[in-house]
């Protein structure tokens, strides 16, 4: 049964991992789901609430301050009573794939936006309410934020999308050295893969192996799991990848 006095919010819902992990946390809370446009989590809302869950959308550019501020607001009034459990950040930008002397400034700027700065935005709304939350809440309040591989290695012709990833892990790791001792737990989520989603259907990896993508409610079980941490044994990060990834 979801909780009727806390809620979760995800930031980054489409078709994919935002799906997945928006349908795992509706089990036990009402949730938020925010994405730049109202396609990308109207037909999840609409699953939530057909299995018996509380959902809502919000359109919000992660990356625009005024937008997510303007996001919480409403939040503020559809929620009036509700305190926030859990915050995943699951947006992912700047994926100009292109050789180093082919990239312009305006890639380089829209990665850093798309994924630091959007966190940035995200986690200033957030933290004070999942600080807010830790004396009473059924799990630690917890801010768990989407990586990838690029978010610790970079690749020929991914040099703008790594250099977004790492700034995202960077700023993780200080939040978490911040508010862990406050009793938030902060996560990163290394996603060291290809992820089974719609996009993805075409693609062969891992030679085609059975499970050779990671999957999309595998990440979401997973993010549940470090939602429930005890205090105790926080894990600031985590890898996932299918069991025949190379690494």
């Amino acid at each position: 049964m979801a909780s009727k006095t806390f809620y979760a919010v995800i930031a980054g819902v489409g078709a994919g991992t935002g799906r997945s992990v928006a349908l795992r946390f509706s089990k036990s809370y009402p949730v938020v789901l925010l994405a730049r446009k109202p396609e990308s989590y109207n037909d999840v809302v609409a699953e939530i609430k057909a299995a018996g869950g509380e959902a809502i959308g919000i359109s919000a550019d992660t990356a625009d301050p005024a937008a997510v501020a303007a996001a919480f607001a409403t939040i503020k009034k559809e929620f009036p009573d509700k305190k926030l459990a859990a915050a995943i950040y699951n947006v992912g930008a700047g994926r100009a794939i292109k050789p180093f002397l082919e990239l312009e400034p305006k890639d380089f700027d829209d990665s850093l936006a798309g994924n630091a700065r959007g966190l940035f935005n995200f986690a200033k709304n957030t933290l004070p309410q999942l600080e807010a939350s830790v004396s009473d809440a059924p799990h630690p309040p917890s801010l768990i934020i989407t990586g990838a591989t690029a978010s610790v290695r970079g690749s020929a012709r991914f040099a703008v999308f790594a250099a977004g990833k790492f700034a995202v892990r960077a700023l993780g790791q200080s939040l978490a050295r911040e508010y862990g001792p406050k009793g938030v737990h902060v996560s990163h989520v290394i996603v060291d893969g290809v992820i089974d989603i719609p996009r993805t259907q075409g693609y062969t990896v891992n030679d085609g192996k059975p499970d050779g993508k990671i999957s999309a409610d595998a990440i979401a079980d997973s993010y549940w799991h470090l939602h429930t941490q005890h205090r105790s044994g926080f894990t600031q990060e985590l890898d996932l990848r299918p069991y025949v990834e190379k690494f």
